[in-house]
């Protein structure tokens, strides 16, 4: 364990919602979920209004629109997060080489490797800079945990939510974690956490003095060695700067499951031109296909292939998706597919081409007993969506004469849209037909800097002190 707290945990405070409110002046203030918004939707973010009513993260939609029938749900733009990801990472980056992403609002920071701080008081002030410069360059919050170890930074970035910094002062990790649930160790979920209580043990200090052999016999040798060093604030692991990608992947789960093999066909194509896509962004190529299945009755069910050589060719994995399909009974129903691609490399094998172009002659000249398909080449047409559903709630559109907006939602032919920019007052709401040729979906526009935004969060400033802990929650 190291001696002074460098190692920073920043995690954004409710980054989908927040970053959605932040681009649409009119839901500054007001209570939004992102998520799925189908009968099987699941919430991915809750911003903090919409937790006053309950809430949360992973709940079911339906229950979320029970709670908060009043709040504005909006689907994922996952571009948009990305960018604005980007950001905030570059932000890390300058405060140390070694930065340690977990996912597009999250990661662990080493503060000593880029000799931003060496003691309490400069690790602290590198926190505070940290959080004015995100709410400047964004204009987002986010909350900074500050600890001699990942776990504990984890920990306190929890605490300091939202909008705060907390400090753990070395040698007071003990005393701090003892009062605290289980729950709060990291990989002590449900299950875990009601094995124990049923064994008497709830907080940290007693999973301390139930000792190393009796929770190794009351969880399993390799789960009850590592709770016990938690419980101890125990922890060496280093920020890692390269985390390695081990697979590529997409799914959806659709709200009515699909029935018909043809939908099913040409779902698996496009979830394997999205996966391309994604495989290609990420400047990656992979040797092992992997289709997934989720049937009618929630089984599940994973088929994979490996190439001869790591490919990014649309062609190739459209192929090889189909081909995996064919060895999967899809009677009754499918309510998720999902293709992927792993053994994944920075280069491609070239005979893979004409490997495609080989397995996929007899389909293309129509050989005797073939399935009548598309052309292995032959781009995924937007045509085959329904109108309605290019016009789902939250993203981007521009109308030729009132110029940029965001859906609010459509339906019955209808369309409705909010005419507002990240920098404007709160805009008007106007429908349109769902056909209309004025109306067209449009890129995410930036989120610009709101004079004031460095001198809030530095106002929020570090708080008020207690032994062992800094906090600056707002």
């Amino acid at each position: 364990m190291r001696t002074a707290p460098t190692i920073l945990h920043l995690d954004m405070d409710a980054f989908y919602a927040q970053a959605e409110q932040a681009s649409k002046p009119s839901l500054r203030g007001k209570a939004v979920v992102v998520g799925g918004l189908g009968p099987r939707g699941v919430v991915a973010t809750a911003s903090y209004e919409a937790r006053v009513f309950g809430v949360h993260s992973a709940m079911p939609m339906g229950q979320a629109r029970r709670l908060a029938p009043n709040a504005a749900y909006l689907v994922p733009r996952f571009s948009f997060y990305r960018s604005i990801s980007e950001q905030v990472m570059g932000l890390l980056r300058a405060l140390s080489p070694l930065v340690e992403p977990l996912s597009l609002d999250e990661a662990f920071v080493d503060l000593e490797a880029g000799e931003a701080a060496w003691d309490n008081e400069s690790a602290r002030l590198a926190g505070i800079r940290l959080r004015a410069d995100i709410r400047r360059v964004t204009g987002l919050t986010g909350s900074v945990g500050l600890a001699a170890s990942k776990m504990l930074a984890k920990i306190a970035s929890e605490e300091a939510k939202p909008d705060g910094l907390v400090l753990i002062e070395p040698g007071t990790e003990r005393a701090l974690l003892g009062p605290m649930s289980v729950r709060t160790l990291p990989g002590v979920g449900p299950a875990t956490g009601d094995h124990l209580r049923r064994a008497g043990i709830t907080t940290v200090d007693e999973l301390a003095e139930a000792g190393e052999d009796e929770l190794v016999r009351l969880v399993g040798k390799a789960h009850g060695h590592g709770l016990y060093a938690m419980a101890l604030a125990r922890d060496d692991r280093p920020v890692v700067a390269e985390r390695e990608t081990k697979s590529v992947s997409v799914e959806d789960t659709y709200d009515v499951d699909i029935h018909d093999r043809t939908r099913v066909e040409l779902e698996v194509r496009r979830l394997a031109e999205r996966c391309v896509s994604r495989l290609r962004g990420a400047g990656l190529s992979g040797r092992t296909i992997v289709l997934k299945v989720r049937r009618y009755d929630f089984s599940t069910l994973t088929r994979s292939e490996t190439l001869r050589g790591p490919t990014d060719d649309p062609a190739v994995v459209r192929e090889a998706a189909a081909r995996l399909l064919d060895s999967v009974d899809t009677t009754g129903g499918v309510r998720l597919l999902g293709v992927g691609v792993s053994g994944l490399a920075d280069f491609t094998q070239e005979d893979l081409f004409a490997q495609a172009a080989e397995e996929g002659r007899g389909e293309e000249q129509g050989e005797e007993g073939g399935a009548e398909t598309l052309p292995a080449a032959a781009p995924l047409v937007e045509e085959a969506v329904p109108a309605a559903q290019r016009w789902r709630p939250g993203h981007d559109v521009r109308h030729a004469a009132f110029g940029p907006g965001w859906v609010q939602g459509s339906g019955l032919g209808r369309v409705t849209v909010r005419f507002e920019t990240p920098d404007s007052e709160p805009g008007r709401v106007r429908t349109f037909r769902v056909d209309d040729p004025e109306l067209e979906s449009s890129d995410p526009l930036p989120l610009v800097r709101r004079p004031g935004g460095g001198a809030a969060i530095a106002a929020a400033g570090p708080g008020v002190e207690n032994p062992g802990v800094s906090a600056g929650n707002s």
